[in-house]
């Protein structure tokens, strides 16, 4: 059984990682919730799942405004193209359905069949903004309480910097 929101907002807690949810309306694209970013500080999370032409899986979390360039990306990671994961594939392996992908759901993957890959630009910012298992919440968590949340779950993202045209350069991921 996939984690709950009350599951991972409790699971926040009992890991140390300071957190703020705030409800609202289900929103299902990063252009749907813009006046929502106005109302909620810090970096916002737009969150891909994907599906390379071999099967492998990858999640990107970028912030909300930066442009990807999906085939730019896979030739970069050396993989083949990629294409989005369907439903049924989001659902059985993080536990959640399309406009509620979320950093947050690897909790539901700890075969770690997943790959991450996080945007520098959205390591920049202080405070970081995902759903909380579902749209119709937001949850702010500092930069640190992240990079716990990661190390909790084992996990060590590929950092990229994207370029204004959606083109990736490799990052060195934060280690200490």
């Amino acid at each position: 059984m996939p984690a709950t929101p009350e599951d991972l907002i409790a699971h926040l807690t009992s890991i140390g990682v300071a957190h703020t949810t705030t409800p609202h309306r289900p929103i299902f694209t990063v252009e749907e919730g813009t006046d929502l970013k106005r109302a909620i500080p810090g970096g916002h999370s737009k969150n891909l799942f994907l599906k390379d032409k071999k099967g492998s899986l990858w999640l990107i979390c970028a912030l909300g405004d930066t442009r990807i360039d999906l085939n730019a990306t896979a030739r970069h990671l050396g993989v083949s193209r990629f294409s989005f994961g369907s439903p049924d594939l989001l659902l059985d392996v993080l536990g959640v359905t399309p406009g509620s992908v979320t950093l947050f759901a690897l909790i539901n993957d700890p075969s770690h069949r997943v790959r991450l890959v996080l945007d520098a630009a959205l390591l920049a910012c202080e405070h970081i903004n995902f759903h909380p298992l579902t749209n119709a919440a937001t949850t702010t968590i500092e930069r640190d309480g992240l990079f716990r949340f990661l190390e909790v779950h084992g996990r060590v993202p590929l950092v990229l910097h994207f370029d204004e045209a959606g083109w990736p350069h490799a990052e060195n991921p934060k280690t200490d």
